[in-house]
């Protein structure tokens, strides 16, 4: 079941007030009984500590800080904080078969990923449900292709995400990963984490444009809790939802359009080693390449 919040400010996000109260609650007792009335050889005192380690690391996770949200036109925003892992030029080579393909056979299984129907879309970004997708070669691109950034989430950035843009929510989508009831649950910092269960959202601007941005959790995080759900009106900078403990997100835009304007881990870059760090709502990571038509 998916419950919609509304907007919160600065401070912890929703979910975040109970845990960090009630350990802090719990260490502060524990420290005043321990203190005034009976340690019992250390133990209180100890016990008082931890929770109060465990308060400041939920109050560290639950984080929600205020953003400043860039204004200019052609631009796509982060929608997490994290370093980049890699950026890829890629093209749609399949997509999830309709329930039609699979009565009729008309589809592949992969052991990892599933079930595919090995026509893509036509169109990038604009079928339905999930789409398979490949890197492009170079020299064989085509105005089909996509950009991918993913960005990782480590368990002390914050897990708060962004709309990247003003627009729609059009689609959202929820994918168990394969062979568990919810798994596999690969390390987020893995590239073949894109098909441990996730959220996809596709947003779609005021002209048309659209972009997909994927939650994905990770081998410690198991919940995606998504505060806005299509169909929805948003607001670029807006807060969408969180994923729980280290996780990954990933987002696809037009090739055509677009020109990544971040570093990724991918380029060896000695100033990036883990690439480039990101924040959602702030950072820019793509810019368009016709910025003519966007004024």
């Amino acid at each position: 079941m998916v419950i919609l919040i509304g907007e919160t400010m600065g401070g912890l996000a929703p979910g975040g007030v109970a845990p960090v109260v009630t350990t802090g609650c719990m260490g502060i007792s524990a420290l005043v009984v321990g203190s005034l009335v009976d340690p019992v050889a250390g133990l209180v005192p100890l016990f008082g500590i931890l929770c109060i380690m465990i308060s400041l690391f939920f109050a560290n996770f639950w984080r929600d800080p205020d953003r400043p949200i860039p204004k200019e036109n052609g631009i796509i925003l982060s929608p997490a904080d994290g370093h980049v892992m890699f950026i890829k030029r890629e093209r749609a080579t399949g997509r999830r078969p309709s329930t039609q393909e699979i009565e009729s056979g008309d589809y592949v299984n992969e052991a990892l990923t599933g079930d595919w129907f090995e026509k893509p879309h036509n169109e990038p970004l604009r079928f339905e449900t999930e789409q398979r997708y490949e890197e492009v070669p170079k020299g064989e691109e085509s105005q089909t292709d996509v950009w991918r950034i993913a960005v990782f989430m480590s368990p002390l950035d914050v897990h708060v995400n962004r709309s990247p843009i003003d627009g729609e929510l059009v689609i959202t989508e929820h994918r168990k990963g394969k062979g568990l009831k919810r798994g596999p649950f690969l390390p987020a910092f893995k590239k073949e984490s894109e098909f441990n269960e996730r959220v996809r959202n596709v947003f779609e601007s005021v002209n048309g444009e659209r972009i997909e941005v994927t939650q994905i959790s990770g081998a410690l995080a198991r919940t995606i809790v998504p505060w806005v759900i299509a169909p929805s009106t948003i607001r670029r900078g807006q807060r969408i939802g969180m994923i729980r403990l280290g996780s990954r997100v990933d987002i696809r835009v037009i090739a055509d359009k677009y020109e990544p304007n971040v570093v990724s881990a991918d380029e060896k870059n000695p100033k990036y080693p883990k690439g480039e760090f990101v924040q959602a709502g702030s950072s820019i990571l793509f810019v368009s390449n016709r910025l003519e038509e966007d004024e």
